[in-house]
């Protein structure tokens, strides 16, 4: 199950072009001072205390969700409206930015992808409404690397988690069959890149496809081994974990294991059309498939991604947003209500995985029987459950404001890797000179 592709797309390769410099190096601004205010009033919104009309921002299935589910709160709160906007992805972050930035002109709830919400955050300290004394309690509940993107200085809670991106293997089983490969021993890279080479010269097909303008799957095992391109705030992209990660990628390459096409539409033609026998990606990308090609249907499965030691970490993330309320709502408690009614609901969370795709932080949702249902585009297999069990041991990491700036950098050196053959070590050394100078931030040491 997944979101639509239109959302996707930058879900699945990083960064938005347009959303690249929106937050870096931006002014601090936001609703009045510096510090940002709490909403106040009682955790819960019983009794009718939350009143009056809200806009919500938000784009594609998400919106879709929520126009669908805010019909049941206006009818659980009599005297209430919810205006939910499909702003289009496209542009979402100029007019959410040029709102932070001006004061004015932002909905009373926005959506905000996971990765993006701790830069706002550290370039708009007073942008958001203050969530702690009504939504810490939630802390438990959601996904941990998904908490950790809502969360400031201190543990101040600036928004709640929706859905998640957790990580597994898909693979071509008529492509493992063929080359006599079992994906379930697949425990390390090191055995995928084995089992790459031998279904190669079984069936010609390659093993991956990767996207020759973006950083590829670098983020996704960074994370994998804890960590992102920071770490306690000081530049992290040359760590032995990184170094082990570009090596990664440069073995598949120099093996003749990598496929390159160009963005989400060479993703999802070069799948379709059995240029690589496995793609490494979140859980949305099961609506992908059934979407886009139905008449592949039964030839494929999902098993954990491997890890870098047989006993190491089976996962990671990539995509998912998050529900805030920016400072200058006029009706933050209601906003608030809505937030809290969408996402700390199980029922809610099932629904909006069943109707829309979206894979839930919330951590009870996933104990849902619809979860560990089989699927019959997969041959039977419940991989919603593979998933859920998956989702648990997301390596939380650190995301801020310089993030753009990192990702910049980073492509540069894994372009200068995969594409023209450079030391992984030095590639990554250069990096972190660069990103250093740029930020003002000192190198892990």
């Amino acid at each position: 199950m997944s979101t639509r592709p239109t959302r996707r797309v930058v879900l699945a390769t990083g960064l938005a072009t347009a959303a690249l410099s929106l937050v870096s190096g931006c002014a601090m601004g936001g609703a009045g001072g510096t510090a940002a205010r709490d909403i106040g009033g009682e955790k819960s919104d019983e009794g009718g205390k939350a009143g009056g009309k809200i806009t919500v921002w938000s784009w594609d299935v998400a919106a879709r969700a929520m126009k669908r589910l805010a019909r049941t709160f206006e009818k659980r709160h009599p005297g209430t409206t919810v205006d939910v906007v499909d702003i289009g992805y496209d542009n979402a972050y100029d007019k959410i930015t040029v709102g932070l930035r001006g004061g004015s002109g932002l909905a009373d709830v926005l959506t905000v992808e996971g990765s993006y919400m701790p830069r706002y955050i550290g370039n708009f300290p007073s942008g958001f409404y203050d969530l702690t004394s009504l939504g810490g309690r939630y802390g438990g509940d959601f996904d941990r690397a998904a908490w950790r993107t809502v969360t400031g200085k201190d543990g101040a809670v600036f928004a709640l988690p929706w859905d998640i991106g957790p990580c597994a293997l898909y693979y071509r089983t008529d492509h493992f069959r063929a080359a006599g490969v079992d994906p379930k021993l697949l425990l390390t890279w090191d055995d995928y890149i084995a089992a790459g080479v031998r279904i190669k010269e079984a069936t010609g097909r390659k093993l991956l496809i990767m996207d020759s303008t973006d950083a590829g799957i670098l983020p996704m095992l960074l994370q994998q081994q804890g960590q992102s391109y920071f770490k306690g705030g000081r530049v992290a992209v040359d760590t032995p974990e990184a170094v082990k990660a570009l090596t990664l990628m440069k073995t598949l390459h120099d093996k003749g294991l990598v496929d390159y096409e160009k963005g989400w539409d060479g993703l999802v033609t070069g799948t379709k059309e059995g240029k690589a026998t496995t793609t490494p990606t979140a859980a949305w990308w099961t609506g992908t498939l059934n979407d886009e090609m139905p008449e592949l249907k039964g030839r494929f499965g999902v098993v954990p991604l491997p890890g870098f030691t047989a006993d190491g970490i089976r996962t990671s993330n990539i995509g998912g947003s998050t529900l805030c309320v920016p400072g200058q709502s006029e009706n933050p408690r209601l906003a608030w209500a809505f937030i809290q009614f969408l996402l700390t609901g199980k029922t809610n969370q099932v629904s909006m995985l069943k109707r829309e795709g979206l894979f839930p932080a919330y951590l009870p949702a996933l104990d849902d029987p619809y979860l560990s249902a089989k699927q019959e585009y997969f041959g039977g297999q419940a991989v919603l459950d593979v998933f859920a069990r998956l989702a648990r041991n997301i390596p939380p990491v650190e995301n801020n404001k310089d993030d753009a700036k990192a990702t910049d950098i980073m492509i540069s050196a894994v372009n200068g890797v995969m594409l023209r053959g450079k030391d992984p070590r030095a590639a990554l050394e250069s990096a972190a000179r660069q990103l250093a100078t740029a930020t003002g931030r000192e190198r892990v040491k």
